[in-house]
């Protein structure tokens, strides 16, 4: 794969995960606690540290972040999406290095998910200088393992499946 594909295979991840990301805002809350949501925009996070690897993972995320706090307006969100998303993606890279020989893909995204309540958390704490938001913490650690789960099989789908449309692509070039 040419340096051209691989920029456009992995912007039109970025532009999926973004959208996904969008439409999630979307989703009303499934419970009242605040910060508690799906997470669906990590799939694609986790697929391309499969198909790319940490750097590029690390670009789809930032991206995300960034242009999804342009798009929708929600500023305030930044430094929770920031810590969160860098505090996941770190542990997930370091695991998928150094573990995936002997974890799978949705137990890295399980561990990634916890990561990012606990990123989120503190930094909620830090703001707001309120030690009891960890109060929320086994409730939203219990929805992140569930969610992880499913961000981590979903993530085996796409990568999967685009590993098939790769090598078919890159047969036609």
């Amino acid at each position: 794969m040419n340096k051209v594909q691989k920029l456009v295979y992995l912007s039109l991840l970025c532009a999926i995960a973004l959208v996904i990301f969008i439409i999630e805002l979307q989703i009303p809350p499934i419970a009242p606690i605040p910060g508690l949501k799906l997470g669906l925009a990590n799939m694609v996070s986790l697929a391309v540290l499969i198909l790319y690897g940490p750097k590029e993972a690390l670009t789809v995320l930032l991206l995300r972040i960034f242009l999804g706090t342009m798009i929708t307006g929600k500023v305030s969100t930044i430094f929770f999406s920031l810590a969160g998303g860098l505090l996941s993606n770190i542990g997930m890279i370091l695991l998928y290095k150094y573990c995936s020989k002997y974890i799978s893909i949705w137990v890295i995204s399980v561990v990634g998910s916890i990561l990012h309540i606990i990123g989120q958390l503190v930094i909620a704490v830090i703001i707001t200088n309120t030690p009891g938001i960890f109060f929320y913490a086994p409730i939203l650690l219990v929805s992140s393992i569930v969610a992880g789960y499913f961000v981590g099989w979903g993530a085996l789908f796409i990568s999967k499946h685009l590993k098939k449309i790769m090598r078919t692509a890159n047969k036609d070039f």
